[in-house]
């Protein structure tokens, strides 16, 4: 295994095993800064649109022209989309918080978004290593979106868990198994996919990456960091994050 591999393995258990934070958050602290959170989701929003139109879908043009790079762009977006459609998975703010369901029901509530997160981290461990293997600093600002916004999914796991068991390790489990898919999505592709790439098989993919990147920012963490209550926060963060994407791959050229 080279090191650049590792390197990239290492980058997505990273990204995927964050949404442990999310978990010791969700225990630790009753009461999220909601401001805080709309910001942050604003932000990575941001990010991610800005790594998706400035570096994977020009690398995707670049290796396979305009139209099959759109056409794979637009399969990545509807990729996920049909994931999202019959496996849907809701973050804790999506949702007022109901004191008066019984334990039984939050339990499954808490399974349910567990089951849901960690499907969906799946082809995120993919992107997150492919992405680091094409070119680390790309996959490192991929790494880092991804693990931002893993983080509101631990809570999402581990808050209903905890109420529910009134079990902090079972809530912690729970949450580290919906984060540990995406390493093993990185590993599967790196044992299976990796002998067959190829430039042209890389345009297509990056593409595609670009697709499941903007489908993530605009249908979970736009909505989520507008559920807070602010209006206006969430776009002023999502153009900052994008700012300061570009002007990190400006700094990288």
């Amino acid at each position: 295994m080279t090191p650049e591999v590792i390197k990239a393995l290492i980058l997505t258990s990273i990204a995927g095993l964050s949404t442990t934070i999310g978990s010791i958050l969700g225990l630790i602290f009753k009461r999220e800064n909601k401001k805080f959170m709309s910001f942050v989701l604003g932000f990575t929003a941001g990010v991610m649109v800005g790594v998706s139109f400035f570096e994977l879908l020009p690398s995707g043009f670049e290796e396979i022209g305009f139209i099959k790079a759109s056409i794979a762009f637009i399969a990545g977006f509807l990729f996920i989309f049909m994931i999202d459609y019959f496996i849907p998975h809701e973050y804790i703010g999506q949702k007022e918080r109901v004191t008066d369901k019984t334990d039984k029901k939050l339990l499954r509530t808490g399974l349910f978004v567990a089951l849901g997160i960690g499907i969906h981290n799946f082809p995120e461990g993919m992107a997150t290593f492919y992405s680091s293997l094409v070119d680390i600093r790309v996959g490192t600002a991929i790494a880092v979106a991804i693990a931002i916004h893993n983080i509101p999914e631990g809570i999402a796991v581990s808050a209903p868990v905890y109420k529910a068991t009134g079990s902090r390790s079972k809530a912690f489990l729970w949450s580290f198994l919906s984060g540990v898919v995406e390493p093993i999505g990185a590993v599967l592709t790196a044992f299976v996919l990796l002998p067959f790439l190829n430039p042209v098989i890389l345009g297509y993919i990056l593409s595609a990456i670009a697709g499941l990147m903007v489908f993530i920012s605009i249908d979970e963490l736009l909505p989520v960091s507008k559920s807070y209550g602010y209006s206006h926060l969430p776009i002023v963060s999502f153009i900052v994050g994008m700012v300061v994407m570009i002007l990190s791959l400006m700094l990288l050229q």
